[in-house]
C-alpha cells in the first residue's frame, strides 16, 4: 500500500505504477465516490474502449415454470 500526501491545493499524485497499472494518462476523467469512510477513484472510460467488453457474460435468466 503506497501512501500519498494531500497538498495545500487538496490535491494528490496518483504514484506512477498505480497510473501504469490502470493505463491513467493525463487529462483523463475519474469519478470520485466515498465509501464507507474512503475515497474512490474510478477511471471514466472512453465509449470506444467500452465496445465487447460484456462478451461471455452469462444471459440466463432463471424463471419459473408458469412464465415465459
Amino acid at each position: 500500500m503506497t501512501a500519498v500526501t494531500v497538498s495545500p491545493k487538496f490535491q494528490i499524485v496518483i504514484p506512477k505504477d498505480i497510473r501504469e497499472s490502470m493505463g491513467l494518462v493525463s487529462g483523463q476523467k475519474v469519478q470520485v465516490l466515498t465509501y464507507r469512510n474512503r475515497i474512490e477513484l474510478i477511471p471514466i472510460k472512453p465509449m470506444k474502449e467500452m465496445k465487447g467488453f460484456l462478451t461471455g457474460i452469462d444471459t440466463e435468466v432463471k424463471r419459473d415454470k408458469d412464465r415465459l
